[in-house]
């Protein structure tokens, strides 16, 4: 007898050509670090990549090396090495896996990049705690370990409305790591090499914010586990015109898939809204399950991350510090329900999946009601899984998937 075939989440022609210029990225890194020929920072996700561009530095991304660790599944055997120094089980663990890589002499980059033994050494490292004060500490390990000097921007937290005080001190911390950080470079800052670099950073954020806008339509042409993937551009080569590029690409193929009615889902009966951050070592089986399901969690707050509307290249450093304010993590609960209830109702979703992730409480939205609040005010229905971004003893496989297939059940008998 044949076996059915299962529905599946349609592959993206597109990932070839984002998985050139990644690759470009490691390599160039790796170049750049083996012969000294160029200045190499590291800098948080989130944190000012642009005016480190501008100052002629190559820049590392200790956070997608630790995505890039759990995505592999290689993380969980790393976290005791960090646990085993002193950070606790209960952080971070993009952290604790990052830094028990390095007390290894591990990376997954040596498997997918041939002749690439190890992360690139730093000049410099540059954070933001715009996200968390794990950035902070994680990149303090790595200052007293590798004797290298740090510095950093310290942004506020639970931001409703994002204020002028708010931007120029944020402005003004920004503007104080110019001298010294041109100082290790060896490059004289230039205004309006810093404006041509943010210009290409907006013009990727907005082409970002176009591709992920796309899953509006129904069916949607992508999914957030493709968003997981695609968004690596946006993160580690926003500033360069190769991102802008290729976001031109992704969208040209996403809008044909519209035109042509061709769903990222095949059959799409549920649409759904993820919070929270993704199950890296799960993304492949958490895809999966829900195309099995016919059901399409078509976007998140997440990919949402690497979108800075604020960016105005004539006015850099007071644009720069409010894009990396009004970054949704950083805002108050308030804000958040608010943007929340907007996305649920752009997208047109059935349903949240709320991911309470084990080590990242800054970013598990679902600790202090919020869904339930969310629920009562919209009549969307949601559903907590617990897990996390990379540890996974802290996630049951078999209790997540009857989770998610009661769930649908329930969407089912509400329509």
């Amino acid at each position: 007898m044949e076996e059915k075939k299962k529905p599946a989440r349609k592959k993206l022609e597109s990932t070839r050509e984002m998985n050139r210029i990644m690759s470009e990225y490691f390599y160039g890194l790796d170049q750049a670090s083996k012969t000294g020929g160029q200045k190499i920072a590291w800098c948080t996700s989130v944190g000012p990549a642009e005016l480190l561009r501008a100052l002629g530095f190559q820049v590392h991304f200790p956070e997608n090396h630790g995505a890039m660790l759990g995505s592999t599944r290689m993380a969980t055997d790393f976290i005791p090495e960090a646990n085993a120094i002193g950070y606790s089980p209960d952080i971070c663990s993009y952290l604790t896996a990052d830094v028990g890589a390095f007390l290894k002499g591990v990376t997954p980059l040596s498997k997918a990049y041939q002749g690439i033994e190890g992360v690139p050494k730093p000049d410099v490292l540059v954070f933001n705690t715009n996200q968390c004060r794990d950035v902070q500490d994680w990149f303090s390990w790595y200052a007293r370990r590798l004797q290298v000097p740090i510095m950093g921007i310290t942004t506020h937290c639970g931001v409703n409305e994002v204020t002028e005080s708010h931007v120029a001190s944020i402005a003004r911390q920004m503007e104080e790591l110019v001298g010294p950080l041109s100082e290790i470079s060896g490059k004289k800052f230039d205004l309006d090499e810093m404006k041509r670099v943010l210009a290409l950073s907006r013009t990727c954020s907005d082409l970002w914010k176009e591709v992920l806008d796309t899953a509006a339509a129904v069916p949607s042409p992508i999914t957030f586990f493709d968003g997981t993937i695609h968004m690596g551009p946006a993160v580690v080569l926003r500033g360069t015109q190769q991102a802008v590029d290729y976001y031109r690409l992704l969208l040209s193929e996403l809008r044909d898939r519209i035109k042509n009615g061709v769903a990222a889902v095949e059959n799409e009966r549920f649409r759904l809204y993820w919070e929270g951050m993704p199950v890296w070592g799960r993304l492949n089986a958490h895809s999966n399950l829900f195309a099995e399901l016919r059901t399409n969690v078509l976007a998140s707050t997440y990919c949402n991350s690497w979108i800075f509307t604020a960016f105005e290249p004539e006015d850099p450093f007071n644009s720069m510090a409010r894009a990396y304010t009004e970054l949704f993590i950083v805002r108050s609960d308030h804000y958040k329900e608010m943007y929340i209830k907007k996305m649920v109702d752009f997208f047109k979703v059935d349903g949240i999946i709320y991911h309470d992730a084990k080590t990242c409480p800054n970013n598990s939205n679902c600790r202090y009601g919020m869904p339930q609040r969310i629920e009562e005010a919209t009549g969307i229905p949601s559903l907590t899984i617990h897990g996390d971004l990379n540890d996974l003893r802290l996630i049951s496989d078999e209790q997540t998937k009857t989770n998610i297939e009661a769930f649908i059940e329930q969407l089912e008998e509400n329509r």
